[in-house]
């Protein structure tokens, strides 16, 4: 099992900056990839970004140039810079792993652009 632990999300100004940490335990041996998903109120949860053990990386185009992701694994923690948010961006976002063939969740942060 990985337990996944989220921190770093709340409420901002448009155009305002948030980074979102994901720290992961338990079996950690053989975690590939590492990613953000995000899911706003009446909508499917959509992919926002992902990393993998190598540092490859993978964005929503909606998010391209504005989030950065990022990856420590020797503390086994993935990060989401958000920069210049939109109020379009609110919504729970969810840290995922992947090990082997299965993927874990977290519980999940709320993000929330509003003035």
């Amino acid at each position: 099992q990985v337990q996944l632990v989220e921190s770093g999300g709340g409420l901002v100004q448009p155009g305002g900056s948030l980074r979102l940490s994901c720290a992961a335990s338990g079996s950690i041996f053989s975690i590939n990839a590492m990613g953000w998903y995000r899911q706003a109120p009446g909508k499917q949860r959509e992919l926002v970004a992902s990393i993998t053990s190598g540092g490859s990386t993978n964005y929503a185009g909606s998010v391209k140039g504005r989030f950065t992701i990022s990856r420590d694994n020797a503390k086994n923690t993935v990060y989401l810079q958000m920069n210049s948010l939109k109020p379009e961006d609110t919504a729970v976002y969810y840290c995922h792993a992947d090990r082997q063939v299965v993927r874990y969740w977290g519980q999940g942060t709320q993000v929330t652009v509003s003035s």
